[in-house]
């Protein structure tokens, strides 16, 4: 994504409770006269910024043009991650656009390759077994999560119709009352003129 260079942008991520979160990112900075992206911006840093859910600061770094942050979430629900860079030119000089390749994994845990081919074969089956535990955790739990917020919207849905139904119910018997009472009226008009 683009971003200006004094320009704060924010991503949320829905994160389960107790789930690690590992994100990469790369910072271009915009080059005037060959009009292309810069490879790398030397000096340029960025802000990475991580909220909860409940409003407390998870994360608050500033890391160099490239890099890597790591978190783990204690609630579940939407996290903001937050990313400004940490230029200081003044407003009107600093019109440049920065390109951010981001690359954000919830609950993953990676398996260093060079590491298990280093090893040998029985060592190899191990780690990777114990890496499918590891995801087959991360899935229930993500499933957890995904039940918990699918009841919490039941509930909101199924409270939200039986306050339509009263409603519909109050509105009804106002009308019957309000219809009860205009023929009473006019019958009471009709025979005080004795029109009846």
């Amino acid at each position: 994504f683009h971003i200006g260079e004094r320009e704060e942008k924010c991503i949320i991520e829905d994160i389960p409770s107790d789930t690690l979160v590992l994100g990469n990112y790369k910072v271009q900075r915009w080059d005037i006269h060959k009009h292309d992206f810069l490879e790398s911006a030397p000096g340029l840093g960025m802000f990475v910024t991580v909220t909860s859910p409940s409003g407390e600061v998870l994360l608050s770094k500033l890391y160099g043009p490239q890099g890597t942050f790591s978190f783990t979430s204690y609630l579940s629900g939407e996290h903001i991650i937050c990313f400004q860079s940490n230029s200081t030119r003044f407003a009107v000089i600093a019109g440049s656009k920065l390109r951010i390749h981001l690359d954000i994994r919830v609950g993953e845990h990676f398996l260093d390759e060079s590491a298990i081919q280093a090893k040998d074969k029985v060592n190899e089956v191990n780690v990777r077994l114990e890496h499918l535990i590891e995801q087959i955790h991360h899935v229930t739990k993500e499933q957890d999560y995904e039940r918990e917020r699918e009841e919490k919207f039941r509930k909101t849905s199924e409270e939200t119709n039986s306050n339509i139904l009263w409603w519909a119910v109050v509105q009804t018997l106002i009308l019957i009352s309000v219809g009860i009472w205009q023929i009473k009226s006019l019958r009471d008009f009709f025979i005080s003129k004795k029109l009846v």
